[in-house]
C-alpha cells in the first residue's frame, strides 16, 4: 500500500449465497482525506465497511489498511481505527462517561492517560454537561454524537462512519457534520457511508459511488458533476404528456434528463442551444446541478 494511502483495496468480492454484495471493488482512501461512500441501500457500502474491520472476510482480492493487511493484522489496524456503526448499540444502563471508559480500556489507552482522553472525547462530542447521564436518558442526537466520541477515545488515525445521521432532524445533522467536519480539520482520515447526498457535498473530498457491489464513479464532487451533470439543470413542469415532451425533444438534441416528480431536469443547461430552448417552449427553471443529479444518473435509482 501507498504511504499517502491509508486504506488500499484491490479486486475486492464479498458474496451471501446468490447475492454479490461487493463484486470486484478496487478503492484507494488517501491518508488525511474524507471518503463519502455513495449508493443506494444494498449497493455494498455497509459491507464494504464490514470487510475493513475483518467482521466479513472477503471471499477474494486484497485489503490494507494503515499499512496492515486484513485480516491477517486486523488486531493491529482496529487499534488505529475508530468504528462508528450505525445501529445503536450503546450499554444504556451506563454513564457517558463510563460508556467511554470501557472503549478507552477496549482500546488499550494507557490508565495515565485515560481520563484525558475521555475528557478530550467529551469535548469533541459536546457531552461534557452530560457525562454522568445514563445513556438511555439522551436524546437521539447526544446518542449518534456518544456512538462517535466512543470511536474517538483512543485518538484513531482513522475513522470510519456508517450513516452517521440516519433519523436524525436537519439541525442534529448540523451538529454532527460540524463535528466530522472537525475531524478532517485534525488530519483524521474518514470513511463515510452514507445515502445523504448533502452530507457528501458538504463533507467528502471525494466520493465514491457504489451500485450492485461495484464502484461505478471515484472523484471529487466537482468533478462528478462537470462529468455527469454539467453546472446547471433546467426544470419544466406540467402534465405527463407535456413532461415526456420535454423529455424525448431534450434526448433528441443529445441531453440528459432526470424526472423529479411533476417535473422534468434537463441537465446541462448552459449548453442549450437556442434552437432546442425554442422547441421546448422556454427555458424552463434554472437551478444549480447537485450531485444528487449525479446520483441519478449513475445508478438510476432516486434517492431514499
Amino acid at each position: 500500500m501507498p504511504a499517502d494511502h491509508a486504506i488500499t483495496i484491490r479486486g475486492v468480492a464479498k458474496r451471501y449465497g446468490t447475492i454479490k454484495a461487493v463484486d470486484g471493488l478496487d478503492l484507494d482512501v488517501p491518508t488525511g482525506t474524507c471518503l463519502g461512500l455513495l449508493g443506494p441501500n444494498g449497493a455494498g457500502k455497509s459491507t464494504t465497511l464490514r470487510l475493513l474491520t475483518a467482521q466479513a472476510i472477503a471471499d477474494r482480492g486484497e485489503i490494507t489498511v494503515l499499512g496492515h493487511p486484513i485480516p491477517a493484522e486486523s488486531k493491529q489496524a482496529r487499534a488505529q481505527m475508530g468504528v462508528v456503526p450505525q445501529l445503536d448499540n450503546l450499554d444504556v444502563e451506563l454513564t457517558v462517561r463510563q460508556n467511554l471508559s470501557v472503549f478507552a480500556r477496549l482500546y488499550r489507552v494507557p490508565r495515565a492517560e485515560r481520563r484525558a482522553a475521555i475528557d478530550r472525547a467529551l469535548v469533541q462530542a459536546q457531552l461534557v454537561d452530560r457525562a454522568d447521564t445514563k445513556a438511555d436518558k439522551l436524546s437521539g442526537g447526544m446518542r449518534r454524537r456518544l456512538l462517535i466520541a466512543r470511536g474517538l477515545v483512543h485518538r484513531p488515525r482513522l475513522v470510519l462512519l456508517d450513516e452517521p445521521t440516519v433519523g436524525l432532524d436537519p439541525q442534529v445533522r448540523q451538529e454532527l457534520w460540524a463535528l466530522i467536519d472537525g475531524l478532517r480539520v485534525e488530519g483524521v482520515t474518514i470513511l463515510m457511508s452514507t445515502h445523504y447526498i448533502e452530507e457528501a457535498e458538504r463533507l467528502a473530498d471525494d466520493v465514491a459511488v457504489m451500485s450492485h457491489g461495484k464502484l461505478i464513479a471515484h472523484d471529487p464532487p466537482g468533478t462528478l458533476l462537470a462529468a455527469h451533470a454539467g453546472r446547471s439543470a433546467a426544470e419544466f413542469y406540467g402534465p405527463p404528456d407535456r413532461l415526456a415532451e420535454v423529455e424525448n425533444l431534450a434526448w433528441a438534441a443529445g441531453f440528459r434528463t432526470r424526472r423529479t416528480g411533476p417535473s422534468v431536469s434537463v441537465l446541462r443547461a448552459e449548453d442549450i442551444p437556442d434552437s432546442l430552448t425554442d422547441a421546448l417552449g422556454g427555458s424552463g427553471e434554472r437551478r444549480a446541478a447537485s450531485l444528487e443529479d449525479v446520483f441519478v444518473m449513475l445508478t438510476g435509482e432516486e434517492v431514499a
